[in-house]
């Protein structure tokens, strides 16, 4: 096998440079759009990555934008609503058994759950939050209600019967969004 050194390499189209390779490796692409990524492999042309404008990377498959960060580095995507929007992801969720010995059934960014006593529990976060200002939904077998002692590290919930008494219930669903 031989290898060939390249330095400042560039592809050139009737509409300008596609591809330059520097002489540090670093290689650029010309902008591209949904319909004619930048990047993208030689058996589907119109999926790929392009580049929509400064600061800004754009995913595109069959030709449309399905996906892409923005300058502010948040994620967009489209999942199939017609357009591109934010995602605001769940940053921790739990299924845990309130009941008995509490043990969690399956789990995302929480390592624990601490019982505090009948219906009262502490889910502790594996990676902290950025601030305490997140929103949290939750399911059981009764009502949840979540308190007001939250932080970067961990959140506290409740669960009560129909009548208002506190209570164990064997499944508990709490999901984190920020």
């Amino acid at each position: 096998m031989s290898t060939v050194a390249v330095t400042n390499l560039k592809h050139e189209s009737a509409t300008g440079n596609n591809i330059i390779l520097d002489s540090s490796g670093n290689a650029a692409f010309a902008d591209g759009s949904a319909s004619t990524p930048s990047i993208t492999n030689d058996g589907d042309l119109n999926t790929g990555i392009f580049f929509p404008g400064a600061d800004r990377i754009g995913f595109a498959e069959g030709g449309a934008q399905c996906g892409e960060f923005d300058a502010s580095g948040n994620f967009q995507f489209n999942s199939g609503y017609g357009s591109v929007a934010t995602a605001y992801g769940c940053r921790a969720w739990v299924n845990f058994n309130g009941t008995g010995v509490v043990a969690i059934r399956a789990s995302g960014n929480v390592s624990s759950i601490t019982d505090n006593g009948t219906g009262d529990y502490t889910v502790n976060f594996t990676t902290a939050m950025p601030d305490a200002n997140y929103s949290s939904a939750g399911q059981s077998q009764g009502i949840v209600l979540f308190q007001g002692t939250s932080s970067t590290t961990a959140y506290r919930v409740n669960t009560y019967t129909f009548a208002g008494t506190l209570t164990d219930y064997g499944t508990v669903n709490i999901a984190i969004f920020r």
